[in-house]
């Protein structure tokens, strides 16, 4: 009996959450891979989302964005349906805009939803690195790159730029210390008006493409 019951302390003091590990996190992608598992490659900018939301996280629905520049299935000026659901790692949401703002700019790697073949699911690496625009009117992929763990070696592509987009400045208070320090530090930022903080490096989008095989965007 003696051992029965220690035997019974012991798996009860184990947390029902150890019997089941957490899935391993996906591993980088390289743009090309990237871009060859995909569906779909744009350019695009969010035009409106429709997400359930639990304590001002969405949680599940859509985000519907209007394609600027179609690599491989799409079309310029579609819009497209991106659904995401639950929370986890390289998740698939994107922010919402004001009727006064303009939505902001991403390249998307997207893969058809299995569950609705009308709409698109983000690859298990992440779906989308954000693209702003410069004073001479050229995307660029602001740095640091976040959305899509990637594996390519984009240190050397780097150029300081000047963007004019709205988005390039970013208020102190939507970073952490942390974030800003690095940032600072790796001179991705720069002061701007008091309490902002303004985006001086980015990737031509130009430069971006040549890193992806023409094979890897057939349809």
């Amino acid at each position: 009996m003696f051992r029965v019951l220690s035997l019974l302390s012991i798996l009860l003091a184990v947390p029902l959450w150890a019997a089941e590990p957490p899935a391993p996190p996906a591993a980088d992608i390289s743009l090309n891979e990237a871009a060859a598992q995909a569906d779909v490659v744009a350019l695009a900018q969010v035009r409106d989302t429709d997400y359930l939301v639990r304590r001002n996280i969405p949680v599940s629905g859509s985000a519907y964005l209007k394609v600027l520049i179609a690599y491989k299935g799409a079309e310029p000026d579609e819009i497209i349906e991106v659904y995401e659901k639950g929370l986890h790692e390289n998740e698939c949401y994107f922010p919402d805009r004001t009727v006064f703002e303009e939505g902001r700019r991403y390249l998307l790697f997207l893969k058809f939803d299995p569950e609705d073949p009308e709409r698109y699911r983000g690859l298990a690496e992440g779906c989308a690195l954000e693209a702003l625009v410069t004073v001479d009117n050229r995307y660029a992929l602001r740095a640091p790159l976040d959305g899509l763990r990637l594996s390519d070696p984009l240190q050397d592509l780097l150029e300081n730029m000047t963007f004019q987009d709205a988005y390039a400045v970013v208020d102190d208070d939507a970073l952490t210390p942390a974030d800003r320090d690095a940032m600072l530090e790796a001179g991705y930022i720069e002061p701007s008006d008091d309490g902002q903080w303004r985006f001086t490096q980015g990737i031509e989008l130009g430069a971006v493409r040549r890193l992806i095989d023409p094979q890897s965007l057939e349809d």
